[in-house]
């Protein structure tokens, strides 16, 4: 059974319509590559299965309260003058998550246990998207939405970020993310062009 359903989605930014009448499935296991130009509205569909954005029209079911996905923007999601575990710790706390994991989320991200601590205006890209992909370990969830999730990111990065969408995809999750750059090997995903 399919972990998201949407059917005759219109995605809007604003008054105008980005897309109509679109439908998609994600099944468990499944990675699903959003592809397209800068635009056509790639973000807006993602902010609209993420319940970010009100959809023009349609309907979107999710198979449970627990397939309810994790959202991950492409600006981070960060407060730059708080540290990476401030941030997680905030995050844990308006989510109802227990922030005992925290110290294992950014040491699995390989974040420089210095860095934790620094206020994140003064890490750099890659460490502040580390940081954010450390929300993926506190909460488990089946549905990843993830938009950009490899910018900023270097080789360890991104053959971390491969080990974990493979971990996640493997325990029956889903992801359906946007990338502008190919996906590390060895991920494969389905691909739909916007």
């Amino acid at each position: 059974m399919p972990l998201l359903i949407a059917e005759q989605l219109t995605v809007l930014r604003g008054d105008r319509a980005l897309l109509r009448d679109f439908d998609l499935q994600l099944a468990p296991g499944e990675l699903l590559h959003l592809r397209g130009a800068n635009g056509v509205g790639k973000t807006s569909l993602l902010e609209t299965l993420a319940g970010l954005r009100r959809a023009g029209g349609g309907r979107l079911r999710w198979a449970s309260d627990d397939a309810l996905p994790h959202w991950l923007g492409h600006r981070n999601g960060l407060n730059l003058q708080l540290s990476a575990v401030e941030n997680l710790r905030f995050w844990c706390g308006i989510n109802g998550v227990p922030a005992a994991g925290i110290d294992a989320a950014l040491a699995r991200m390989k974040l420089p246990p210095r860095a934790r601590l620094r206020s994140c205006r003064l890490l750099s890209a890659g460490q502040k998207r580390r940081t954010a992909l450390a929300r993926l370990l506190l909460q488990p969830r089946a549905v990843w939405l993830l938009d950009e999730p490899l910018d900023g990111l270097d080789v360890d990065g991104l053959a971390l970020f491969a080990e974990l969408v493979g971990e996640h995809l493997q325990a029956g999750g889903a992801v359906l993310m946007t990338s502008h750059q190919p996906l590390p090997a060895p991920l494969f995903a389905s691909e739909r062009l916007l």
